[in-house]
């Protein structure tokens, strides 16, 4: 395997002088391509906040940040923006899907920034239903959807320009516990195809379902622990 993500001496500090807020205080992480990880630790540990530059929302005040082999950490807000459409796919514990947009065009809506053709776009995505288990939920709005289903279009359109990294924010965090247990089964097949995918979360019994569970505590990376 060779390394999707390298960090080293990551810092992130809010604020200045004596209301500065050290969120990250020199974080060193590898990941591998096709791993599982999941991020744990409690509120106000900095996961979020290493979330948010891992996945090129937001730039680290110190230290370098590689992604796929590209050094990000310095790239403007434009360039981010593109790295983050072509190898990141998000998935939010709201789902943030387009209320008046169908589920197919949901699904579509990456591919039209990134300038795939309608054809390929709607074949593409009908694709991707089928691959999360909805094709039949394609034509109609999302407030016809059930809060799994919703969660299983947001999946399907994370994956719409086949990012090289998933990640996933409290992706069930909204769902019950069988629905969310279903979801979380989902990723664990998307990781058997070969998808990298980093899972942000509070809860041990979802972090247990990864390859990988890293720590991360007042800012550094407190444990490491394969599953």
């Amino acid at each position: 395997m060779t390394a999707i993500i390298h960090t080293s001496g990551l810092t992130k500090t809010f604020g200045s002088n004596g209301a500065a807020v050290h969120a990250l205080r020199g974080v060193d992480l590898e990941v591998q391509r096709g791993e599982f990880i999941s991020l744990i630790g409690p509120s106000g540990s900095g996961k979020s906040t290493l979330m948010a530059i891992l996945g090129c929302l937001d730039k680290p005040t110190n230290g370098t940040y590689a992604l796929d082999g590209e050094r990000v950490e310095g790239l403007s807000g434009r360039e981010l923006a593109a790295i983050r459409n072509d190898k990141i796919g998000f998935v939010f514990q709201q789902y943030n899907l387009l209320p008046k947009a169908s589920v197919v065009r949901n699904v579509e809506l990456p591919m039209l920034y990134a300038g795939v053709s309608r054809k390929e776009r709607r074949q593409r995505a009908q694709e991707l239903l089928e691959r999360v288990g909805i094709p039949e939920k394609a034509k109609v709005l999302p407030a016809a959807l059930s809060g799994g289903q919703r969660q299983r279009v947001a999946i399907a359109r994370a994956l719409a320009n086949r990012p090289a990294l998933l990640l996933a924010d409290e992706p069930t965090g909204a769902l019950d516990q069988k629905t969310g247990h279903e979801v979380l089964e989902l990723f664990v097949d998307l990781h058997r195809q070969g998808n990298t995918i980093i899972i942000v979360t509070h809860d041990l019994s979802i972090a247990a379902m990864a390859q990988r569970q890293v720590e991360i505590m007042d800012g550094l990376i407190k444990v490491e622990q394969a599953a």
